[in-house]
């Protein structure tokens, strides 16, 4: 008898252990989704447009490129900043990594509404 009830024991916590190494591993995965979905930068519709007026174009490389400057300014405390990239001057949002206007850099002549300034290599 008492074995049949060690036995129920341990076969519970075999289920329990299963569960929770299930559950680890959710969390893991949706940390690891989290995080990325962090580190990507997105491009509002109107910077689009100019980017594709002005024959502009950003490869995912670029982005990576950005995403590592936003996130630099972003420790830093930084909420819209100018971003100097290649031959653009992109405006970002940092806190929502989102580029909303970009510009040729001939076209900066006055930036207003910005809290910081990056040259981004």
């Amino acid at each position: 008898m008492i074995q049949q009830i060690n036995g129920i024991s341990n076969s519970s916590n075999g289920i329990n252990n299963i569960h929770a190494n299930n559950s680890s591993k959710n969390n893991e995965d949706f940390s690891k989704i989290l995080e990325q979905s962090q580190e990507q930068v997105k491009i509002s519709k109107h910077a689009r447009q100019r980017l594709s007026a002005r024959n502009l174009d950003l490869q995912n490389s670029d982005l990576a490129h950005i995403g590592q400057a936003m996130s630099e300014l972003d420790e830093k405390g930084s909420k819209d900043s100018l971003l100097l990239y290649k031959d653009m001057g992109l405006i970002a949002n940092v806190q929502n990594r989102t580029i909303i206007t970009a510009m040729n850099v001939n076209e900066i002549n006055t930036v207003t509404n910005i809290d910081s300034t990056k040259f981004v290599k």
